[in-house]
C-alpha cells in the first residue's frame, strides 16, 4: 500500500537499531527456566516481519508485542520489523523475510500472475480503509451514482482496484473521467478533481485536519469488500513452522488487543516512542479510524485477525474485479487461527 510520505527523523527511542532497514528487537534475554510443574515456553530463535508502510499507528498492535513482552513470551528471542513501503512479496519469495503485512491484492496478483506460493493466515484489517474522498462544499460524493460526470484522481498503483470497484458497481469508466494524481490530496482541496482516492487513515485525514469538511465514500461498504494488513507466510514456511508461526500470531492478538482498549494511550506511546515525525492529533484520529476497520462483528464472534468463510469469498470477488483470479484456498489458510482460539479461548473476548 503506497500513501503519502511522512518525514523521517533520527531514532529516538531506547532499543531502535538501523541495520539497512527500520528495526524494531523484542528482548533477546533468555528467559528464566520454567518452574517445576509448569510448561517451558518454545524457542523460536530471530524472525523479521516485512511492514507494509513506515512506522506509524498502523503498527501499533506488533509495537506493543515488543514493548510488552509478548512476542518473548511466545518464545521468540528477536523480532526485526522492516520498514516499508513495500508488499512484501519479492521478500518472502526471496526468503529475507518470514512474515510479511501486506494486503490481498499484493498476494492475489503474485499468486496468480507469478505462480508465487504465498498464504494470508490472518487479516488485521476486516474492512480495507480505501475510500473516495470529497469536499462537502465541492462535489460531495456520499454515493456510488454519485461518481458519475465527476473528475476523480486516483494513483497508478490504485487504479486496479478502483476499476474493479467501478466494474462492481456496473459504473463504466466512460461515464466519469479518472485523473493520474500522485499521493498529495492537494488536487482535492485546490479544486482540481472532484474525488480523490485516499485512505480512511491518512489523507481523509489530512484533509479533514487541514480544515475542510469531507465526505467519504469508502469503498469496503460500497462493493468492494477486501481485508487488509494481511499477515502472510510462503506455503513452504507454513507447512514446517506452524507452532511458530501459531506463537505469533498469539503475540499478534495480545498486542492489538491492548491497543484496541486504549487507543488513546496507544496513539500517544506511538507517538512518543516510534522515532519518526508524527503528528499526534493525526496519529489519534488515525488509530480510532482504524480500530473501526479490525474491530467488526465478525472479530467480535471470531476473535482478531480472523477471516471468515464468506469474507475469504468476497475478497476473492473483489480480486476479480481487478482482473486478479484465484480460489480463496489459494490465497487464504486459516487453519492456523482456528487452532490458535480452540488452545486459547480466552483471546477471543478482547473486547473484555
Amino acid at each position: 500500500m503506497i500513501r503519502t510520505p511522512y518525514v523521517r527523523r533520527g531514532l529516538a527511542a531506547a532499543g531502535l537499531t538501523l541495520t539497512g532497514a527500520l528495526a524494531l528487537s523484542a528482548c533477546a534475554a533468555t528467559s528464566a527456566p520454567a518452574a517445576e510443574g509448569e510448561e517451558e515456553s518454545a524457542s523460536h530463535g530471530s524472525i523479521t516481519v516485512q511492514q507494509s508502510w513506515i512506522k506509524n499507528e498502523e503498527f501499533a498492535g506488533e509495537f506493543y508485542a515488543i514493548e510488552k513482552g509478548y512476542y518473548e513470551e511466545a518464545g521468540f528471542d528477536e523480532v526485526t520489523l522492516l520498514e516499508g513501503p513495500s508488499t512484501g512479496v519479492a521478500e518472502l519469495m526471496g526468503g529475507t523475510v518470514q512474515i510479511a503485512l501486506n494486503d490481498p491484492l499484493a498476494v492475489g496478483a503474485a499468486v496468480a500472475n507469478e505462480g508465487a506460493t504465498i498464504k494470508m493466515i490472518g487479516a488485521t484489517f476486516q474492512k480495507n480503509p480505501f475510500t473516495v474522498l470529497s469536499l462537502k462544499d465541492g462535489a460531495d460524493i456520499a454515493t456510488v451514482d454519485d461518481l458519475k460526470g465527476k473528475k476523480i484522481g486516483v494513483q497508478d498503483s490504485n487504479r486496479a482496484a478502483f476499476d474493479a470497484f467501478l466494474e462492481a458497481n456496473d459504473i463504466a469508466q466512460d461515464e466519469l473521467e479518472i485523473v493520474a494524481v500522485q499521493y498529495d490530496p492537494a488536487p482535492l482541496v485546490n479544486g482540481e478533481v472532484d474525488g480523490f482516492y485516499a485512505y480512511l487513515t491518512n489523507e481523509a485525514l489530512t484533509v479533514k485536519l487541514g480544515g475542510n469538511d469531507i465526505t467519504n465514500l469508502p469503498l469496503a461498504d460500497n462493493g468492494f469488500p477486501l481485508v487488509a494488513e494481511t499477515v502472510s507466510v510462503t506455503d513452504a514456511y507454513l507447512a514446517e513452522n506452524r507452532e511458530l508461526l501459531k506463537d505469533f500470531l498469539v503475540a499478534e492478538i495480545k498486542g492489538w488487543t491492548d491497543v484496541l482498549a486504549d487507543p488513546e494511550q496507544a496513539a500517544e506511546d506511538v507517538v512518543a516512542d516510534f522515532g519518526t515525525d508524527l503528528d499526534p492529533v493525526k496519529t489519534l484520529e488515525a488509530m480510532k479510524a482504524q480500530a473501526e476497520l479490525i474491530s467488526t462483528p465478525d472479530t467480535e464472534e471470531h476473535g482478531l485477525f480472523s477471516v471468515t468463510e464468506e469474507m475469504q469469498q468476497a475478497t476473492v470477488d473483489s480480486l476479480a474485479g481487478a482482473g486478479i483470479s484465484v480460489e480463496a484456498s489459494q490465497i487464504f489458510d486459516l487453519s492456523l487461527l482456528e487452532e490458535v482460539y480452540a488452545e486459547h479461548p480466552e483471546l477471543v473476548d478482547y473486547a473484555g
